[in-house]
């Protein structure tokens, strides 16, 4: 067996499924889960129906490197969204598609970690638990940003010792952010760049949420546009990570693509041709179509705004919160013990939330998830207007919870 295997920690929703185990809801009304970060407006039709018209593709094995169209529409993706200089993106050499964001984050630690290095890999924390699992099932040790109110949500890179990035092979960061929905600047991503070639690692830049962001603010920075304004024209020791699972409404078609370094892609092509992963030849078509449109994109952005509109204004007399820079999470401090909260939240309203504790590790003498929870705005605009409401009369009417 991988010794990795014991080291993993149980999965938030395994965690929530046993907070919530022997509770019965008081609450006659339906159930609301805010808890998992999925999609739930309706995939775009066209998506769809492109999926449906290349059935006749799954008589074939599909190619480990996509199809030559997937990855040129990524590769006008990526220079449209980011205003890369013309040809920056070669789509025969930058460019991987892959089977959601999940598999790939993951399986990048495989790839590019020597077990026997001593290595570490930084991340985020809280985090998503992919980061962590990754570095433990690759043999490295993770090592953990604290993200803080004090730190503005995003880890403090300077606090992190020399000695820390001497032995840093791979740093995950997720920009916006999952939970807290803060995005990274160009002036941090920039210094996270020359730390990269100072201390010879490499950034895996998780961006999946970059497409969800307030209406009348500027579209999120990304790792690739930083890196070609600074120079770095062949992305050395950059790899970035897109989906459309949130960009575009489906999850199901496990859909997204890894982009950066040549070598570095070349080399996760090889590891991908062995773990034999490729995208079927239909999620392909539909891909090629999700990333040529974007009023669909427009729309999704929409959609979210209107919710977060609306929840923020029910919620603002009993919880601080407000519109992040990204993704489709609120993620307030609820002043006591989250898992308490979320217990007698689900037990009291019959609505879920995740305990900000389960994305977390207690690290240098503090819990950064704890008393928070993340309140995922995926349901109906209906159905997350409601909860809204039956959290603050939940609050309102148990003011001593503790």
């Amino acid at each position: 067996m991988n010794p990795g295997l014991d080291k993993l920690h149980p999965y938030p929703f395994q965690k929530l499924s046993a907070l919530k185990e022997g509770v019965e809801p008081r609450a006659a009304s339906p159930a609301i889960s805010l808890a998992i970060g999925e999609p739930r407006h309706a995939p775009p039709a066209f998506i769809t129906e492109e999926l449906i018209s290349h059935l006749h593709g799954l008589g074939q094995y599909p190619v480990t490197r996509g199809s030559l169209p997937l990855r040129e529409a990524i590769a006008n993706w990526l220079t449209r969204r980011f205003a890369l200089p013309a040809n920056a993106i070669d789509p025969g050499k930058h460019i991987l598609p892959v089977n959601g964001t999940r598999e790939a984050l993951f399986a990048i630690a495989q790839c590019l970690i020597d077990p026997h290095d001593g290595a570490l890999v930084m991340m985020p924390n809280p985090f998503y638990q992919i980061y962590e699992g990754a570095a433990l099932l690759a043999g490295a040790e993770p090592c953990y940003l604290n993200t803080t109110a004090e730190t503005g949500w995003l880890p403090d890179f300077d606090a992190v010792p020399d000695a820390d990035w001497a032995r840093c092979r791979l740093l995950y960061i997720c920009s916006p952010g999952n939970p807290t929905g803060r995005v990274m600047g160009r002036d941090t991503l920039a210094a996270l760049l020359d730390l990269a070639e100072r201390h010879d690692f490499i950034i895996a830049a998780d961006e999946c949420y970059s497409e969800i962001y307030p209406e009348k603010e500027a579209p999120p920075p990304g790792l690739l546009e930083v890196a070609a304004s600074l120079g770095n024209d062949g992305f050395k020791r950059c790899l970035v990570f897109h989906s459309l699972s949130k960009r575009s409404n489906v999850p199901g078609l496990r859909s997204g693509f890894v982009a950066g370094d040549a070598r570095l892609i070349d080399a996760f092509f090889r590891y991908r041709t062995y773990h034999g992963c490729a995208m079927p030849p239909p999620a392909q078509a539909a891909s090629i179509a999700a990333w040529k449109d974007e009023d669909h994109v427009r729309d999704n952005r929409a959609l979210y705004q209107t919710k977060f509109d609306a929840v923020c204004e029910i919620l603002r007399p009993v919880l601080e919160v407000g519109q992040p820079r990204g993704g489709f999470y609120l993620w307030p401090d609820v002043g006591m013990d989250d898992t308490l909260f979320a217990r007698e939240l689900y037990a009291h309203k019959h609505i879920t939330v995740l305990p900000g504790s389960f994305l977390s590790r207690a690290h240098q003498g503090i819990d950064p998830g704890g008393g928070h929870v993340r309140i995922a705005l995926v349901a109906t605009l209906e159905e997350c207007t409601r909860a809204a409401g039956e959290i603050r009369d939940f609050l309102e009417r148990q003011p001593n919870l503790s």
